[in-house]
């Protein structure tokens, strides 16, 4: 009997716990999305920035996201965490999402260093998925910064994990989560391994694309010469000796 009155003491303190969490929601989803507009800005100025100093824009897209409470809920309790808002505050780094979406692997680190260098921005967490690609062939750079946001009450830091990728990378990434979703989660050995192909390849690819930009970049520059006397060889044979 005291087993079955505990078990229901806890499922009492749980519910008054996700009440209380879900009061407090509204407040969350105010200071996170102020932190989310903060690094926007950020992200947009650079961008402005960068194109008008090398007449190249670093940043395809920007788009964000909010956790919604239910999967707080279940993060908090995966983590053995109390289910408040200060919990949420001091151990949820990816409450507020920020995609940035590149055109080139270059842009991807020119950004990261130019927003990470601010001085108002403290850099928390950084997972290079570019460099050390994750098993399922997943490939982005994945940054956590504490970024100050002022309201009425006062100065508050909350922390925004940005993910950072080519458009080659988001289109490998975003196929390969609904396939997983449509297979409940589940996908088969062999299906697994196509979709890690189809990740190398496309990096292969963005590399590729990578030289070619910087080639023709090069060439508008001046850096080296390059025209119908020469064979495509010797074109970038001279590119390469000109980096």
């Amino acid at each position: 009997m005291s087993s079955e009155n505990n078990a229901m003491n806890s499922d009492l303190v749980f519910e008054s716990e996700i009440r209380e969490l879900y009061e407090e929601y509204n407040r969350l989803l105010r200071n996170y999305k102020a932190a989310i507009r903060e690094v926007n800005t950020k992200l947009q100025n650079l961008d402005e920035d960068f194109e008008l100093l090398h007449e190249h824009n670093p940043i395809h897209y920007i788009n964000s996201r909010l956790k919604n409470p239910e999967s707080l809920v279940k993060k908090l309790r995966r983590r053995g965490l109390p289910l408040t808002s200060q919990a949420v505050t001091e151990n949820i780094y990816d409450v507020a999402g920020i995609r940035v979406i590149c055109h080139y692997i270059d842009d991807i680190y020119t950004i990261k260093d130019l927003l990470t260098r601010q001085t108002d921005i403290s850099v928390v967490q950084i997972k290079d998925y570019i460099k050390e690609p994750k098993e399922n062939g997943y490939r982005s750079l994945h940054i956590v910064v504490k970024v100050p946001v002022f309201f009425v009450e006062g100065m508050v830091e909350l922390p925004v994990e940005i993910q950072i990728r080519t458009i080659a990378m988001d289109f490998w990434a975003s196929l390969e989560h609904k396939l997983r979703y449509k297979s409940d989660g589940e996908i088969p050995k062999f299906i697994a391994q196509e979709l890690k192909e189809c990740a190398e390849d496309i990096n292969k690819n963005d590399i590729k694309m990578q030289k070619i930009h910087s080639f023709l970049n090069d060439l508008s520059s001046g850096k080296f010469t390059c025209d119908g006397t020469n064979t495509a060889d010797e074109c970038l044979m001279k590119h390469k000796n000109a980096q």
